[in-house]
């Protein structure tokens, strides 16, 4: 996928995730965790899964990649929850 649908789709994922998750960040964090996410998403599509998709811009893309960033933020959540108790 070249830089730019990456940044695309990061972003697009990230700012889904944060609905999803109940979260409100930045642009920037956004844009991290849609990628992060995606890195994720992809990983558990195609090795675990053995799901194979056509990467670029398109809606599975998005889908895995806000998939893996919702994993994502659930996890960080979890792990800041525990730690302030």
């Amino acid at each position: 996928m070249n830089i730019l649908a990456c940044i695309v789709v990061g972003i697009i994922a990230g700012w889904l995730a944060e609905r999803i998750a109940g979260r409100n960040h930045g642009l920037l964090m956004n844009l991290i965790v849609g990628i992060l996410g995606a890195s994720i998403g992809g990983f558990l599509a195609t090795s675990l899964l053995g799901l194979h998709f056509v990467e670029g811009f398109n809606i599975a893309t998005i889908a895995v990649a806000t998939g893996g960033a919702v994993l994502l933020l659930a996890i960080f959540g979890g792990i800041r929850r525990d730690r302030a108790v």
